[in-house]
């Protein structure tokens, strides 16, 4: 069953009902389910089941003009709200304004990163050089909507388990590795979404008749990794550079993509002043890997911002000493080079 979307009084009913919402309860947005289940007429349907649009495709025009017209009348009402969609085709232009043909959603939600790097990170890092792809992939087409990054609550309900028991290993290593990959979020282009729970490990999944797990907060690792996700905040709340350019391709750059043998990631984020930037890098195997040569773009000191490896945050605790010098030795394309020490599941 769906809504009439050309009918008038249908279509009122539909946008009063979402201008409720931001006006009489001052909630911050409208995340729209199952977008895809409005703009295609065979959705779900087998041959015959449904009737091709005037032009013969099979596209929803009614559910077109009625996602546009919400999306202009809650933005010119309640300027700064956002609007998400959950859209797992590839539909061109979600998150484009619908004076240049877009649906004028201000985002969309990420569905293939977050199912390529969940799948990635259920592998035995032992293996996960065979599936360097699964992380990077996702740069291809990174910028062509704005992005959420959605581990959200489908994630940890009917039978999927938490994010923690999504990660292999024993307790130590399912630790390690969600603050790698937690870390591998935070700084990769595109907003954030983590639903609660998993900012601290909680074990089971999500039950709506149950409260969170905060008794868990009693042991070690569960305090390391919300302590950790905490300074993660900290970290991109005070560095423009992870989230001023969010949805450009100016906003990020690969140091090397490529390095499957090591399961090691390393990138630029940019701030819009191409002078502010940090560099990050990712070691998702358990092996400590000594005098690992990256490129960077300048000389100088760099500082080590965030280690998910810290004692403080249930780690082993390798460290480079805070900071590190750059030499003039070319290096990736770069004319200078960093020399560190890549701690075990390391962001």
């Amino acid at each position: 069953m769906i809504f009439n979307y050309g009918r008038n009084e249908v279509r009122s009913f539909l946008i009063s009902n979402a201008l409720f919402w931001l006006d009489k309860y001052h909630i911050d947005g409208l995340r729209v389910d199952a977008v895809a289940s409005m703009l295609y007429l065979d959705y779900s349907r087998e041959e015959g089941q449904w009737v091709p649009n005037e032009y013969g495709g099979r596209e929803n025009l009614a559910a077109i003009s009625f996602l546009r017209k919400t999306n202009e009348v809650v933005h010119g009402n309640f300027p700064g709200i956002l609007t998400i969609a959950e859209e797992s085709t590839s539909w061109p232009m979600v998150s484009r304004p619908t004076y240049l043909g877009g649906l004028g959603f201000s985002m969309k939600w990420n569905m293939g990163w977050m199912h390529d790097t969940l799948r990635y990170m259920s592998h035995d890092p032992i293996h996960r050089k065979f599936h360097h792809n699964e992380m990077t992939f996702g740069l291809l087409y990174a910028f062509q909507e704005n992005f959420v990054l959605p581990i959200s609550h489908d994630e940890v309900v009917h039978g999927k388990g938490s994010l923690i028991n999504k990660m292999p290993g024993d307790d130590w290593q399912k630790f390690a590795n969600l603050r790698a990959y937690l870390g591998f979020m935070w700084t990769y282009p595109g907003k954030k979404l983590l639903f609660m729970g998993c900012e601290f490990g909680q074990w089971q999944e999500w039950n709506y008749d149950k409260g969170l797990e905060w008794a868990a907060l009693e042991a070690d690792n569960h305090r390391g990794l919300k302590r950790y996700v905490r300074d993660l905040n900290l970290v991109y709340q005070a560095e423009p550079a992870l989230f001023e350019n969010d949805f450009d391709w100016e906003g990020f750059s690969w140091i090397d993509a490529s390095d499957s043998d090591n399961s090691v990631f390393s990138y630029i984020r940019y701030a819009r002043n191409k002078d502010d930037f940090l560099v990050v890098i990712s070691n998702f195997t358990p092996i400590v890997r000594e005098n690992y040569c990256i490129g960077v773009p300048k000389g100088g000191c760099y500082r080590e911002l965030v280690n998910s490896d810290l004692d403080v945050y249930w780690g082993s605790n390798v460290q480079n000493g805070g900071e590190l010098t750059a030499t003039d030795e070319s290096c990736h394309g770069f004319d200078h080079r960093l020399r560190l020490a890549l701690p075990p599941w390391q962001h």
